[in-house]
């Protein structure tokens, strides 16, 4: 998930420095996301962390934002029932790697942005067919979901490639948790609706290579793409 802030937040810019401010819950899914942010600081993307002292009441538990020129990977636990609920149903000792591969999605959105390439097609692609609609504001809510399903299917991918990079003996287990997140969501190409993505990934060894999971993602997103109109 992406936004774009200022929020109210409690800074946290420094990795895990100021630990003692933080909550145990809090700690426990840094730790688990440690691995993602040391290698986005290795590629040098400019990230800082980001606790909110209160969650909103839409908020998720974990989400990327961006201010200043910057990506901020935001934690929105205090006060969210999500943030307890969201791994419930996953074994304790299975759920850091579903964090890290959260962390992962999160970070596919930082590395979007400042590639500058947010919300744009690859070239060769256009946008098709001809919506209508009474109310214009119809069409731009319409618009803004297609831009956030191909984010998020783009993100989905960083996730997995992540995963098979990092932990392949975790790769089902991480691929069948979020397709299950997915198929809990709104269909009919929903704004999270990232179906047309995930059954290209079925199995990690569609991911290979020495790239970054970044650019492996890149060709599976643009078949995504074409299924998903």
């Amino acid at each position: 998930m992406f936004k774009f802030l200022p929020i109210a937040v409690l800074s946290l810019t420094s990795s895990l420095a100021h630990a003692a401010q933080l909550t145990a819950l809090e700690t426990r899914w840094l730790n688990a996301a440690a691995p993602v942010i040391g290698y986005a600081k290795a590629l040098k993307l400019p990230l800082d962390i980001v606790v909110q002292p209160q969650a909103g009441p839409n908020d998720v538990p974990l989400a990327m934002g961006f201010a200043d020129g910057r990506c901020k990977l935001v934690l929105s636990m205090r006060g969210n029932p999500n943030a307890e609920t969201i791994l419930q149903d996953v074994p304790e000792a299975r759920r850091d790697v579903l964090i890290e591969a959260m962390a992962a999605h999160e970070m596919g959105h930082c590395w979007r942005i400042v590639q500058g390439s947010w919300h744009a097609l690859p070239a060769g692609f256009t946008e098709s067919g001809n919506e209508q609609a009474d109310d214009p504001t119809l069409l731009e809510l319409s618009k803004q979901q297609r831009q956030t399903r191909r984010e998020e299917g783009f993100s989905d991918l960083v996730a997995l490639a992540w995963t098979q990079r990092n932990h392949p003996a975790e790769y089902a287990h991480v691929y069948g948790w979020l397709r299950s997140v997915r198929d809990a969501q709104p269909h009919s190409h929903g704004s999270h609706d990232t179906r047309a993505w995930l059954k290209l990934a079925s199995g990690g060894n569609v991911f290979n290579g020495n790239a970054t999971p970044f650019e492996q993602v890149v060709t599976l997103w643009r078949a995504g793409l074409l299924q998903d109109e």
